[in-house]
């Protein structure tokens, strides 16, 4: 296999980490399970035609299309920290993204047979041919096209994955420009968005409630109130971190986020182990699922604080990172 590093990636990862950034991933982890699992468990809509369960609709208002533009956005934040990481131990960091974009896409092409629908596949693919040709583009130019592109996939094709390339390039501009470093001394700035972009959530998620589920509009309003309402989401965990409540969210939220990959993979395997053996497929069992769904956070929690006690990187993602750098990553504290 030829060398390509300049240094090996040995150094600890956390002097450089972003715990804040582990957190929200972490949270967006969260929320993405809630919507995957009654996915993976084929569950019924509802006791009656165009009448959705209960706890259906209320995941339609307040997590559906909530947390998959954070993760999205948050892939391009760390696109950007890698790149600049690997610049500096590596004389092609660029063919290093390569390398990891692909075995992203083949990992998620396997985890397609499990959860179809799933994210890592598009994420690879969107990430090769926008992501990666955007590291040669001027920060203002990424940041607009980034904005554009995320506004015309609500109003034009009404979210979904069309986000995503929007969201990678705004991550992408966002970390050039440095914010996500210095996230702990903006407190005063994320409480003044904030201060804006709640009322715009809900008033928004008041719409979607409100529109007519037929209305031709019906479809962009959902997704134009998830974005809004993600950013909320956001804003309120950062703000939230920096309150007396702030270490044990932490304590939960930063081990999910640092292992996302691998949790995410287990979830699934979890979810579709457990399902058969509970009853729920194709049934109207909702408050059973997600009650499965706290406890599959439980666990991966409690485990993720165990591995990260012992080890540097979670289990996949160790084995992404020695197949982008090409050799074997030295993962024992």
């Amino acid at each position: 296999m030829q060398q390509i590093t300049t240094a090996p990636p040995t150094a600890s990862p956390a002097a450089s980490r972003i715990r804040a950034l582990d957190a929200v991933r972490g949270f967006a982890l969260c929320g993405i399970l809630l919507v995957n699992l009654p996915s993976i468990a084929r569950l019924t809509f509802g006791p009656r035609l165009g009448e959705p369960h209960p706890i259906r609709h209320a995941l339609d208002l307040i997590v559906e299309g909530r947390f998959f533009p954070i993760f999205s956005f948050l892939f391009g934040i760390s696109f950007a920290l890698f790149l600049d990481g690997a610049a500096r131990r590596s004389d092609r960091p660029r063919l290093l993204l390569v390398r990891r974009l692909i075995a992203l896409g083949i990992l998620g092409a396997a985890h397609q047979m499990l959860q179809p629908g799933e994210a890592l596949t598009p994420y690879a693919i969107y990430g090769l041919i926008v992501l990666l040709p955007a590291t040669w583009l001027p920060t203002p130019l990424v940041l607009v096209a980034g904005a554009g592109i995320t506004l015309a996939s609500v109003t034009l094709v009404s979210g979904g994955l069309a986000t995503i390339p929007g969201l990678f390039l705004l991550g992408l501009g966002v970390a050039r420009l440095g914010i996500p470093r210095v996230l702990g001394h903006s407190t005063g700035r994320l409480a003044a968005a904030f201060a804006v972009i709640a009322p715009a959530a809900v008033a928004a998620t008041w719409w979607q409630n409100a529109i007519d589920p037929t209305d031709a509009h019906a479809t962009r309003v959902a997704a134009g109130a998830g974005l809004v309402t993600a950013l909320a989401y956001a804003l309120a965990l950062l703000l939230l971190l920096r309150t007396p409540v702030g270490p044990a969210l932490s304590a939960v939220l930063e081990p999910l986020g640092r292992m996302a990959l691998t949790n995410y993979l287990t979830a699934t395997l979890l979810a579709v182990a457990t399902v058969p053996v509970l009853g729920l497929r194709e049934s109207l069992h909702w408050g059973t699922t997600m009650v499965l769904a706290l406890a599959i956070l439980v666990v991966q929690t409690l485990f993720s604080r165990w591995w990260l006690a012992r080890f540097r990187y979670g289990p996949a993602e160790w084995c992404l990172r020695c197949v982008t750098w090409w050799e074997r990553v030295p993962n024992h504290r």
